[in-house]
Formats: C-alpha cells, structure tokens, sequence
C-alpha cells in the first residue's frame, strides 16, 4: 500500500486498481490507480487487487473508496463510466446477470453487499469502469484503453478533490 500524508483531509480515502497487469486491459484499473495514488495526497493505494473479495480488510472504515476496474459492457473500447454504490436505492439480486461483467468471480456490488451485512463497508464507494476489449495473457493496454487512462485518472482526483 502506497500513500501520502495531508492532515488538512480528514477523511479516510483509498483507491483500488482491479485487475492484473499480465491480462492487457484488465491492467487499467491498477495503472489509474497508481497514477492518483502519486497525484493526489492523501489517499491511500491498496495495490493491485487480483479480485474485489480483496477488498475485505483493506477499504474496511474508509470515508471514500473509489475502486478501478476494467470492464465489459459492450461500450466502445476506451469508454470511462463513474458509477457510484448504492445498494439501499438500487437493490438487485446477488449475481443479477444484467449488470456490467467483471472478469472477475464475486462482483464488486456482492462484496460491497457483504462488506455492509458485516458493519465494515466504505462509507461511499465509486466505481471507475474502463471499457475494455483485449482481455488476453500479456502486457500493455490497447490503444483505446490507453488513451483513457490520463481521462480516468483525472476523473478520480477531482471526485476525491470534491469530497474534501
């Protein structure tokens, strides 16, 4: 884990990178990540997270959690989409088919889900999704996806700047 100190902030801020590097796009979510980690003081980098189970213990007591992951919605490739957890106004059923796939096995609404039934869950949680298209063993983004990585990382240190 990865972070800065400002004792002007006040709030507990972590940000979440999904994913894993060696899959191509999938590797978005912890380069944007990493990216505000270094931008932006205050928040702390909880690494790369292989899934959003992963998430148990480490965003546990945040203020703010935003979490990046790549993702398959049939949007074109590069399209970044901030989606904020609300589990109490939009109630779907656990593993709901209708929503946005993750390439990974328990979605990040089940964990978020869990995270409350146990009295641990973020007090916000936003979601960054980057549309992804080259999901294969390997390194380096798309083209696409690349090119949305500067727009993404901005995207969250502004919504962590308007939280202050």
């Amino acid at each position: 884990m990865k972070g800065h100190d400002d004792p002007g902030a006040g709030l507990r801020i972590v940000v979440a990178g999904i994913g894993s590097e060696y899959r191509r796009d999938d590797g978005a979510g912890p380069a944007v990540a990493a990216q505000v980690a270094d931008l932006v003081g205050g928040v702390t980098d909880l690494g790369t997270i292989a899934d959003p189970l992963d998430l148990l213990g480490l965003w546990d007591g945040a203020d703010l959690a935003v979490v990046v992951d790549a993702v398959r919605s049939g949007a074109k490739p590069g399209t970044v989409r901030l989606v904020e957890l609300d589990i109490a106004s939009r109630p779907e059923p656990v593993g709901d088919a209708s929503r946005t796939t993750s390439t990974h096995g328990m979605g990040l609404t089940d964990v978020f889900r869990l995270a409350q039934a146990v009295g641990t869950a973020p007090g916000r949680v936003v979601v960054v999704g980057i549309e992804g298209s080259d999901f294969a063993q390997g390194t380096g983004l798309s083209p696409a996806v690349a090119r949305s990585v500067p727009q993404a990382t901005r995207w969250v240190a502004e919504l962590i700047g308007d939280a202050r």
